[in-house]
């Protein structure tokens, strides 16, 4: 299979035996920003990490003259280096590519014919949704040509009954929430990128975010994936059924697998009731263990309820306050925590949120100061606290993200270990993360 990207050789950064002895877990991604390093033009990514591209060919005018009557209208081919810089350049703006053709295809079939032909003439080419990923997974590496789903954006089918939603890979997952909620239906993911990030993409990075506590990762929730190989082959598993045990699980590959066995085309995805009442508290805590203690309390007092657990760091409110102008609706503390609960009823559920923040304060005297949120406005300020903590690290200049899944008693330690050796060689280095599902996300800059 030629649907391949070149790998990329890890970035100069060594964690010593000894941090990394402290921690046991799978580091999946990793986050620091350094003011010093932004420059007008970013580097090639090639040439920063010095990799060797590999044996594909070169674009040619006839394959661009087959794809551009592939794809029938001129706006769906792209060959204007105006147009295509940002399909090279990642958000981060750490990873750019040189590639010199991107393809916007609005069908399976048109996918499919485009990677038949790239497989018979031995052209690389990168998958891109969104492009909203921090870690520079969508941009080419090369010359690869970008395939981009930003067209492949029609919802297919919704059964209101089971809650199943059909949809093309390119669909944005904001739009498709905001679809739901006219049935009373809603995303089981929710993440800072929805504005723009594709639910293919999302399927392909086994995306977790915000409501992972409460709903689950992706692999429970996508009931079907329809994707096309790298030799055009459609592979159908776009099952809307939530049993079903006929033959192997093929769906499962594919989510999380990044491009690298075929192009997720469409998918498949149960969409859980929308809740009728939100809370969302926001909370003040002198350290680490107390946080923990505090999650591990709100699992056994809120229970079904639970949707979210989040905690923040006192460098991470601080960069929201100092490069977004953004106001912190409470004192200075080392670390803060987001709890939300939702559920169907709004007196039981502010009931039981009342009773457990009555308990981690005043009982167990866990947490040292609090608010809760009196409606939908102040829920959407305090969550732009946690939301926009990658956007205002940003500010700062070059920045570098990757989130840590670890056993969450060692989540905070890392953070540590690393102000320690990074020292004065970064702007700040900061932890925030989901506590529910054990991930952290580290930066420094």
């Amino acid at each position: 299979m030629r649907l391949l990207r070149h790998l990329i050789k890890p970035l100069r950064f060594v964690i010593p035996n000894e941090i990394i002895n402290k921690v046991h877990g799978s580091v999946r991604h990793f986050r620091i920003c350094t003011a010093n390093l932004r420059c007008t033009e970013l580097e090639l990514t090639s040439v920063r990490y010095q990799v060797k591209r590999g044996d594909y060919a070169v674009l040619s005018e006839k394959d661009v003259k087959f794809f551009k009557t592939l794809l029938s209208e001129p706006q769906h081919v792209l060959t204007d280096p105006s147009e295509i810089a940002g399909f090279n350049t990642d958000w981060l703006r750490t990873c750019r590519g040189k590639s010199q053709l991107v393809l916007k295809p609005k069908t399976t079939r048109e996918v499919s014919e485009i990677l038949k032909y790239c497989n018979n003439n031995n052209l690389a080419v990168t998958p891109q949704g969104g492009n909203t990923g921090l870690v520079g997974g969508s941009v080419p590496v090369f010359d690869e040509i970008v395939i981009s789903t930003q067209l492949l954006n029609k919802i297919i089918h919704l059964d209101k009954i089971s809650g199943s939603l059909v949809c093309q890979a390119g669909c944005v997952l904001q739009n498709l929430d905001q679809c739901l909620a006219k049935e009373n239906l809603m995303m089981p993911l929710d993440l800072g990128a929805k504005g723009s990030c594709h639910i293919g993409g999302n399927v392909s990075t086994n995306a977790g975010g915000l409501r992972l506590l409460r709903y689950g990762s992706l692999h429970g929730s996508v009931l079907g994936v329809e994707a096309v190989l790298a030799n055009g082959e459609v592979l159908d598993c776009l099952s809307s059924l939530r049993k079903d045990n006929t033959g192997y699980d093929l769906k499962q590959l594919f989510i999380g697998s990044e491009g690298t066995l075929g192009i997720v085309t469409a998918v498949s995805i149960l969409c859980p009731p929308r809740p009728n009442a939100v809370n969302v508290a926001f909370l003040g805590v002198n350290n680490f263990e107390n946080i923990l203690e505090t999650f591990k309390i709100s699992k056994r007092m809120l229970g079904e309820i639970l949707s979210a657990f989040e905690f923040m760091d006192r460098g991470s409110m601080q960069c929201v306050q100092q490069n977004l102008s953004l106001d912190i609706p409470l004192r200075d503390y080392p670390f803060y925590i987001l709890v939300e609960t939702s559920g169907g009823n709004g007196e039981h559920d502010q009931e039981k949120l009342l009773e457990f923040l009555d308990h981690v304060q005043n009982v167990d005297e866990l947490v040292t100061d609090g608010i809760l949120a009196k409606d939908l406005t102040e829920n959407e300020t305090i969550w732009a606290l946690r939301e926009r903590i990658a956007e205002g690290l940003m500010v700062d200049g070059y920045c570098y993200k990757y989130d840590i899944s670890l056993p969450v008693v060692k989540l905070y330690s890392l953070v540590e270990d690393l102000k320690e050796r990074l020292g004065d060689a970064v702007t700040r280095c900061v932890g925030y993360g989901h506590l529910g599902d054990g991930e952290c996300t580290r930066d420094g800059g």
